[in-house]
């Protein structure tokens, strides 16, 4: 079996709830939660350009605190705007392809992720929606996620749909992995039903972080990461390059399991880990890299 680039990490960093699961409690004057996680980490998804048009000087910034580190990639998820109002100006192209370009320059960029909602199913307008939209972005590498089992096996094989772990409800994508352009991007969301189900009941309504974040509080189960490994290894021959992606956020659950699909996908190799995630995670020291 061939064994592509391994980019590992989790979607986001800024997480105050990672304190002191991931990140230490005495932090000192200095101390930046990027260059800590870099530490550990070669991949990370951006989850703040969702939500904002970020400035060049915040881009400048990760390339700083990260230019000690060899083979570290930032993918960028792309604004909403794009992707669930379906309303954007040649303005706000720009304004994302300026940051892609930055990070690309750089030979910091992983890829643009275009993450659709559920509602966004498989028919003839969505298509050509999603057409133009990836001729908007030509020149960067791009990944595709779509939620709706409308779009199972209708995937292009010049593009990268991403391969996605939920709960499943309703008309939900099973997960079972896609390879498209010689890559593969895997996504983790956790698997917790009930908050799930919870959080489709109250979208549109204000909500605090706490409910944001419930649908995805889950810690992955040894068994359950033992099975992932196997499946993601059936892709390994066909692709160059996979990104995994550890998005059950809440507390650092998503540190530790992506420390375990490291430990799993670098067959079974000790990993090096902050003293702070043994700690709040015990069944990591089996695998520890003693320092």
């Amino acid at each position: 079996m061939r064994t592509p680039q391994l980019y590992i990490g989790t979607a986001g960093w800024s997480y105050k709830d990672w304190v002191p699961n991931f990140y230490p409690k005495q932090q000192s004057k200095n101390f930046d939660w990027l260059e800590f996680y870099s530490q550990y980490f070669n991949a990370v998804e951006v989850n703040a350009s969702y939500y904002t048009y970020l400035s060049p000087r915040v881009v400048e910034a990760w390339l700083r605190k990260t230019e000690d580190v060899d083979d570290f990639l930032f993918t960028v998820k792309l604004h909403n705007d794009f992707t669930h109002k379906r309303r954007y100006a040649n303005e706000q192209i720009k304004a994302v392809q300026h940051n892609l370009d930055m990070l690309k320059t750089a030979e910091r960029l992983g890829g643009l992720l275009i993450q659709f909602p559920y509602s966004f199913d498989f028919n003839d307008a969505n298509v050509e929606y999603l057409r133009k939209l990836i001729e908007r972005f030509e020149g960067y590498e791009k990944f595709i996620e779509v939620r709706h089992r409308s779009w199972m096996n209708k995937h292009a094989k010049s593009v990268t749909f991403c391969t996605i772990d939920q709960p499943q409800i309703g008309e939900s994508i099973e997960f079972d992995p896609i390879v498209g352009n010689k890559a593969a991007y895997i996504r983790f969301h956790g698997r917790n039903e009930e908050a799930w189900k919870q959080s489709l009941t109250n979208f549109g309504k204000k909500q605090t972080y706490e409910q944001q974040s419930a649908r995805y509080e889950y810690l992955y189960s040894p068994g359950e990461l033992v099975e992932i490994d196997q499946k993601l290894k059936e892709i390994f021959d066909k692709v160059k390059k996979v990104f995994v992606i550890m998005n059950n956020h809440p507390h650092g659950d998503a540190v530790a399991n992506a420390f375990e699909l490291l430990h799993l996908l670098k067959e079974k190799s000790k990993i090096k880990m902050p003293e702070t995630i043994l700690k709040a995670y015990p069944r990591l020291k089996e695998f520890a890299l003693s320092l």
